[in-house]
């Protein structure tokens, strides 16, 4: 392996304090169920938990310029509702205390380290995800260290083959595993039984997009079987956070969106 966690720098011990008091406070939280708007929230200045959705660039030319947020481009779907939306819930079903404001960073921002936790989606689209060699080696030195990156909301082979294609760059000598029910990432807070179909709106699950009719997870573990990459195929968890409150998206998909995202996000804080 090119890399290895090694010493712990600053922002590596940064990372440990927040999974230690992360854990301290999830032994008081009890579980619930999301039921109804997620309003009212106390949303923490200091909190111990930031949504981090990353930007990227790809190879269809749709990263959008640095520092702007939105513009259409792959990364930006969904953005700022589902990562706003998902905070609040996360603040309304744990005691885990949130910061209010979502934040956006690219792998090649040092400030990645400072967060055990980063989100992305549509990595399929436009030939999949460009990325330089900083964020090759930023990625792959996070994610050693400890770091847990959840992808969402891609569908289908040919979208699978882009994304492969270019993540193999990051992780070369490590297969992309199918993690089965039993694994204690969907058991870690909510008792499930796998994954789920979340779909789109206007859509249901009884039938997916682009050709696949079944949700899948796949990882990249490290090696003590961690799971470092979690990959949710095939379902789109950004779009049951995002229309929380829209009226004709149905509450059961919602819930299932909430309570797969805070498995993650429990498991990633706890291991």
């Amino acid at each position: 392996m090119e890399f290895n966690s090694g010493h712990p720098t600053k922002n590596g011990l940064h990372m440990r304090r927040f999974l230690m008091s992360a854990a301290l406070a999830l032994l008081a939280s009890a579980a619930a169920t999301a039921q109804g708007p997620l309003d009212d929230i106390a949303y923490d200045s200091a909190g111990e938990f930031s949504f981090v959705r990353v930007q990227f660039d790809t190879y269809g030319g749709g990263g959008g310029f640095r520092g702007f947020f939105g513009g259409g481009q792959p990364w930006s779907i969904d953005f700022p509702d589902a990562d706003a939306n998902f905070l609040r819930g996360v603040s309304r079903l744990t005691n885990v205390r949130v910061m209010q404001d979502p934040i956006v960073l690219r792998f090649d921002d040092e400030r990645i380290f400072d967060y055990p936790f980063l989100y992305m989606l549509e990595v399929g689209q436009q030939g999949g995800i460009s990325l330089s060699e900083l964020e090759i080696h930023n990625l792959r030195e996070y994610l050693l260290r400890g770091g847990f990156l959840l992808i969402d909301d891609f569908w289908g082979m040919r979208q699978w083959d882009a994304f492969a294609s270019s993540f193999s760059q990051v992780f070369p000598d490590r297969e992309i595993i199918e993690l089965k029910p039993d694994h204690e990432i969907f058991h870690t807070y909510y008792d499930l039984d796998g994954p789920k179909m979340i779909p789109a709106l206007g859509r249901d699950d009884s039938r997916g997009e682009q050709g696949i009719d079944v949700a899948s997870n796949h990882a990249i573990l490290d090696d003590n079987g961690r799971v470092m990459v979690l990959i949710n195929w095939n379902s789109d968890m950004g779009d049951g956070w995002e229309h929380t409150y829209h009226p004709y998206y149905p509450t059961r998909y919602a819930n299932t969106a909430y309570q797969l995202g805070i498995n993650y996000l429990i498991y990633a804080m706890t291991h």
